[in-house]
C-alpha cells in the first residue's frame, strides 16, 4: 500500500463524498430487465422476440424466475438430465427436445428445465450428499406419466384437499415397488395430477403410516408436441431478432470507437476465453478495422488450461492480436496472507486482475484515451444489474470501458455464437457453466466436484491448502469440503448446512497482531472502490468493542461479522480475521482503512492504563477485563485516540498502517 501523510479524525469521515472525476458513470439504463422470453408453440421453438420468423406467428411468453439468464442446456448437463430421469423414472422423453435451463435461488447450482414450452421441473446439486437431484412441477409430473410407472403413485380420491398433506397407506389405491424414500413420486388422483416426496421406502411401507406428502396436485394435463425441433429451426426462428441485436451492438461499438476522440487509438477488447467475451470480441471485429483491434487476455495463474490454450488458439486462427498479461503467481505468493477469498472478500481480483490490467493499459492516459469493450451483462447478477452504457475507468485515465451485449441474456449469447459458428471454450461442454479461475468463491459447489473429477492435480493443490487453513483456524475438516471458506459472511443457507452438519464455523483466532492489505476497484462485480485487508491477533468481540467509533455498528457473532456503517462507507470486519472497508471515494476508502485499522491495533494492544477513559467526556469508554470498551454513546470525536499511546506511536508498531 502506497504510504502517504494522513490526519487521524473521525468527525468527517461520515460526510457524505461523490467521485471527483469527470462522468465516472453515465446514468445507468432504466430499462426493465424482462422477465420472460417467447416460445412459439407451431414450431415449438424458444423466441428471443415476441414474433417467429418461421411461421410469422406471435410466440407466447414463457415467465422465468429472476435473474432471468436462461440458456441452453450444454452437452454435459443433457447428459446430466439423462441420467437423473432415467435412474428415477425409466424413461426420457426430452432426449430429443430443445432444453433451456434458468438459473433461480438455491442451496448450490439449481435451474428451472424449460422443454417445449413449460417447465418440466429443477435440476439441483445437493450440497450435503454432493451429487444432483432431479424433481418434476406439477406439469412435469403429468408428461413423465404419459412415459412411465415407475416411482408412481395413484391415491384414492375423497375431494378433500390435498396440497401439503401426507398420505398414509390407506390413501393410496396402488404404488410401484421401486420407490425409496426422499424419492419425487409421480401422482394421480381422478383427474388430478402432481408431485410428492415419498417419507419411506416401498418395502417398508405399513398401514397407519404417512408413506408421503403431496407437494403440488391439480386438474392439469400436458404432453410433449409433436415436433422436435434442431438448433438450426432456433436459429431460423429467431432471424431477425439476432439480426437486430448484432446491430444494435455492432453500432454501439462503431459509433463510440470512431469518435474523434478515439478513432486514432487502438480498440482493448477484454478477452477472458469466456462465452461472453467471445461474442464481443467477434462483434468489435466487425465494427472496426482489424488493425486497430486487441484482445487483452488477464491470465491470472489460476485458470484452467483449456481457458489459457482457447484464448491463443481462437485469437490465432482469427488473426486477432492478442496481449496476454499474467499475473504468474501472485494468488499463491498472497493467500497465506489472506486466506482463502470469499464471495464478499474478493482480495484476488485486485492482486490476480487489477495489476496486470494496469500493466495492459500502461499506455492509456487522460492524454492518449483509449476503449476497452467488455462482456459484461446485465442478467449475470444482481449487483450488475445497473451497467450503464459505458464507463470511465476510475484506476486508468483515459480508458472509457463499453458494455455492447449489456442488454443480452446467456441465451442470446448462445444463440450469437451458434449462428456465427464460433469456436468456444470446451469446459461449457464439460460442466462448467463458467469458465473463470478454477478456484473462484463465486463458483458453485457443484463445479469444484467437476474440478475434482477433471482436474484432480488442481483441485488437490486447492484442498490442501484449504484443509491446513481450516486447521489453523481451528475449523472443522468439514469447512473445507462443504465450501464453507467461500464466505467470510455465511448466508442462512450455509448456516442452516452447518447446524446440519452439526459443526462450528466460527474461527479460533490465535495470533500476534499483523495487516496485510491490498486495494482496488473490484473488477469481478460491480460496486464502490474497497480496500480488503487479513488483520491477525484482533477477536471477533474486540473488533466490536471499538469499532463504535467508526460508525453504527451492528454485531452478530452467530454469523461471525461485525458491519460499521457510515453515510458513505461500510466496515465490515469477520471473524476470520478479513477486513473490507467499501466506500464510494478512494480517499473515504482509503482514511475509513486507516482509522480501522488504528482501531483494531488500538484493541490488540491495549494495556488497560485507563489513560483513555479521562479524555472522553460523555463518558462513552470503559474497562472490561482489562480492555477498552465503547459505547453506542460515542460520537467518534477522536478525542480518546490523542490520548492512547498505542494511537501515537501505531506508525512504528505497525510501519504500514
Amino acid at each position: 500500500m502506497q504510504k502517504k501523510r494522513s490526519t487521524f479524525t473521525f468527525a468527517s469521515a461520515g460526510k457524505k463524498s461523490r467521485p471527483k472525476t469527470r462522468k465516472t458513470r453515465k446514468r445507468s439504463d432504466k430499462q426493465v430487465l424482462a422477465d420472460h422470453i417467447f416460445w412459439c408453440n407451431s414450431c415449438n421453438v424458444p423466441l428471443i422476440g415476441p414474433v417467429c420468423d418461421i411461421c410469422g406467428r406471435e410466440g407466447t411468453k414463457l415467465p422465468l424466475t429472476s435473474p432471468c439468464d436462461v440458456r441452453f442446456a450444454s452437452a454435459y448437463e443433457r447428459e446430466l438430465l439423462d441420467g437423473l430421469l432415467r435412474q428415477l423414472y425409466d424413461c426420457n422423453p426430452f432426449v430429443d427436445r430443445v432444453i433451456l435451463l434458468n438459473k433461480v435461488a438455491g442451496d448450490d447450482r439449481n435451474d428451472e428445465v424449460l422443454v417445449d414450452g413449460i417447465c418440466i421441473g429443477h435440476i439441483y446439486f445437493d450440497i450435503l450428499q454432493k451429487q444432483f437431484r432431479f424433481e418434476p412441477t406439477d406439469i412435469g409430473a403429468s408428461v413423465l406419466l404419459n412415459h412411465t410407472h415407475s416411482k408412481t403413485a395413484y391415491l384414492h380420491y375423497t375431494g378433500r384437499h390435498l396440497n401439503g398433506k401426507k398420505i398414509s397407506m390407506e390413501g393410496i389405491d396402488h404404488f410401484s415397488p421401486d420407490i425409496e424414500k426422499g424419492d419425487p413420486v409421480l401422482l394421480r388422483c381422478g383427474n388430478l395430477v402432481g408431485i410428492g416426496i415419498s417419507l419411506e421406502d416401498s418395502a417398508n411401507y405399513r398401514p397407519g403410516k404417512p408413506l408421503l406428502r403431496v407437494k403440488k396436485i391439480k386438474k392439469i394435463s400436458a404432453n410433449l408436441k409433436q415436433s422436435a425441433p434442431s438448433m438450426d429451426s432456433v436459429i431460423k426462428a429467431n432471424q431477425s431478432s439476432l439480426k437486430r441485436i448484432e446491430s444494435n451492438a455492432i453500432n454501439m461499438i462503431k459509433g463510440i470507437g470512431n469518435d474523434p476522440a478515439y478513432s486514432s487509438f487502438p480498440v482493448n477488447v477484454s478477452f477472458s476465453g469466456g462465452k461472453d467475451s467471445l461474442v464481443v470480441l467477434d462483434l468489435a471485429r466487425k465494427a472496426l478495422d482489424a488493425s486497430r483491434l486487441r484482445a487483452i487476455f488477464l491470465n491470472t495463474g489460476i485458470e484452467f488450461p483449456e481457458t489459457v490454450q482457447f484464448a491463443h488458439e481462437f485469437c490465432n486462427a482469427n488473426d486477432i492480436e492478442l496481449i496476454e498479461k499474467r499475473a504468474e503467481n501472485a494468488f499463491w505468493d498472497n493467500v497465506e496472507s489472506f486466506g482463502p477469498p470469499g464471495k464478499d472478500f474478493r482480495w484476488c481480483c485486485k492482486v490476480c486482475k487489477l495489476g496486470p490490467a494496469n500493466s495492459a493499459f500502461e499506455s492509456c492516459s487522460a492524454d492518449n484515451p483509449c476503449l476497452a469493450v467488455d462482456g459484461k451483462r446485465k442478467y449475470e447478477s444482481f449487483s450488475r444489474q445497473e451497467t450503464a452504457a459505458t464507463e470511465a475507468n476510475p484506476f486508468v485515465p483515459g480508458q472509457l470501458n463499453v458494455f455492447p451485449i449489456r442488454q443480452w441474456r446467456a441465451i442470446e449469447v448462445w444463440l450469437y455464437i451458434y449462428w456465427k459458428k464460433l469456436a468456444y471454450n470446451p469446459l461449457y461442454d464439460m460442466g462448467f457453466e463458467r469458465v473463470g479461475c478454477y478456484l473462484c468463491p463465486s463458483t458453485p459447489e457443484c463445479e469444484f466436484e467437476r474440478v475434482r473429477q477433471l482436474f484432480p492435480d488442481l483441485y488437490e493443490r486447492w484442498m490442501t491448502y484449504l484443509q491446513n487453513w481450516t486447521a489453523s483456524k481451528g475449523l472443522p475438516p468439514e469447512y473445507a469440503e462443504y465450501g464453507f471458506w467461500r464466505w467470510q459472511q455465511h448466508p442462512p443457507k450455509m448456516l442452516a448446512l452447518a447446524k446440519q452438519l452439526g459443526i462450528s464455523i466460527t474461527p479460533v483466532e490465535t495470533e500476534d497482531f499483523s495487516i496485510s492489505a491490498v486495494s482496488g476497484h473490484s473488477v469481478c462485480s460491480g460496486g464502490d472502490f474497497s480496500v480488503e485487508a487479513r488483520i491477525c491477533g484482533v477477536s471477533l468481540l474486540e473488533a466490536a468493542d471499538v469499532m463504535r467509533m467508526l460508525g453504527n455498528v451492528v454485531y452478530s457473532p452467530e454469523i461471525g461479522v461485525v458491519l460499521a456503517k457510515g453515510r458513505s462507507y461500510t466496515v465490515k470486519f469477520f471473524a476470520s480475521g478479513n477486513l473490507k472497508v467499501t466506500a464510494a471515494d478512494r480517499k473515504i476508502a482509503d482514511r475509513m482503512y486507516r482509522n480501522t485499522c488504528l482501531q483494531l491495533l488500538r484493541i490488540a494492544r491495549c494495556s488497560g492504563c485507563g489513560v483513555c477513559l479521562n479524555a472522553c467526556a460523555r463518558g462513552s469508554i470503559e474497562l472490561k477485563n482489562g480492555k477498552i470498551k465503547i459505547h453506542d454513546s460515542c460520537t467518534g470525536c477522536g478525542k480518546c485516540n490523542e490520548s492512547c499511546v498505542v494511537v501515537r506511536y501505531a506508525n512504528r508498531i505497525i510501519p504500514d498502517i
